[in-house]
């Protein structure tokens, strides 16, 4: 199975790469990452000045996790003397995205010496604003100082992803990474009355499996408004499937960290082992391929009343439970009600045996 791809004269031998994060905050961990197979390696986010953080900085739950870190703990010096140069000398070669931040000011500084490590730059818009002005001329900032690609990470806040995308068209961007993590968000402790995990206002960011469809409909609104564009998709990406879902609405390539943080650092090679398996079971040959199809919407606004499969019905009542219709009764068997039901499906999709099918 071919899992390569490639743009912007960069190429991948799979499409999973790890998120900008604490997993690769040196050269140790990067070169950790490559060794786990990811098909290129992205930095922390470096700013002209190492961050303060707040400790503890990270809460893990199931599907999500919320976090008061920053960018990168560590001086510019020591990446630009010592973690950039290592990881060069001690990498096989894939592609290296450097993360950067702030604002203009900063790329004026960092993008100069940063250049001579990178074979592309992500930039995190995060603190920067929703004024697209700013976010255009950083851009423009930027592509002073490097013919390299730059794509800059677009944050959940932004308004409207297709303007974004629009306007860092212009300025000389090729592509966006969708999304980042969404916020501010919060997290409280009941017992101790007590805000958990936040910074010096209390608030954190909230990433993980919880943000994938939101970064899916992200992903798919900036390539339909800018198809030239590349996308890196990231956001709730925790399996093979998660891979090929965010491939069909326009990325070329995807990024992964908070379900590594909850699910273990070895998700990377994984999912990277699970994806030929994935691909052959919806009858794609390649990751080109995916990338390639044009993903349909057919939507409907009529649809036939529920049906129940006896035999598959455990009789658990959750659909008469959820029901938002009260369409639903349980009588010697589950039974709806024709002129009650609005055809919504979803006791359909809440059905733990998949006993209810709607034609």
């Amino acid at each position: 199975m071919d899992l390569k791809t490639s743009f912007d004269g960069l190429k991948l031998n799979n499409p999973l790469m790890p998120a900008a994060g604490p997993l690769v905050g040196d050269d140790e961990k990067m070169m950790f990452l490559e060794a786990q197979g990811c098909g290129a390696i992205v930095s922390k986010t470096i700013s002209t000045k190492d961050a303060h953080i707040p400790k503890p900085c990270i809460y893990g739950d199931r599907e999500y996790v919320m976090n008061s870190e920053l960018w990168s703990e560590f001086p510019k010096e020591m990446w630009i003397n010592h973690f950039l140069p290592d990881f060069k000398r001690k990498s096989d070669g894939r592609p290296l995205i450097i993360s950067v931040g702030y604002t203009k000011e900063d790329m004026e500084e960092l993008i100069p010496l940063l250049d001579p490590f990178a074979d592309a730059f992500e930039v995190s818009t995060h603190y920067v604003g929703t004024d697209l002005n700013v976010v255009g001329e950083t851009v423009a900032t930027i592509r002073k100082h490097t013919k390299k690609p730059i794509y800059m990470k677009i944050s959940p806040h932004i308004p409207h992803p297709d303007l974004f995308a629009k306007t860092i068209k212009e300025h000389g961007a090729n592509g966006v990474v969708a999304i980042n993590s969404l916020g501010p968000t919060m997290k409280i402790n009941i017992k101790t009355r007590e805000i958990e995990y936040g910074n010096d206002k209390g608030f954190v960011w909230t990433s993980g499996p919880v943000i994938k469809n939101l970064a899916l409909a992200t992903v798919y609104t900036i390539k339909q408004a800018e198809p030239s564009l590349t996308v890196i998709g990231v956001g709730g990406i925790a399996s093979a499937d998660d891979v090929i879902e965010f491939l069909l609405a326009g990325a070329s390539a995807v990024q992964m960290l908070s379900a590594a943080l909850l699910r273990g650092k070895q998700l990377y090679s994984n999912i990277i082992a699970d994806l030929p398996k994935a691909l052959e079971k919806y009858g794609f040959h390649s990751v080109k391929e995916v990338i390639a199809t044009n993903l349909c919407n057919p939507v409907k606004y009529q649809a036939n009343v529920p049906e129940l499969i006896p035999e598959k019905c455990i009789k658990c009542d959750l659909c008469v439970k959820v029901c938002p219709y009260f369409a639903i009764t349980m009588r010697d068997q589950i039974t709806f009600d024709a002129t009650k039901c609005f055809n919504c499906g979803l006791c359909v999709t809440k059905c733990p045996t998949k006993a209810i099918i709607m034609k």
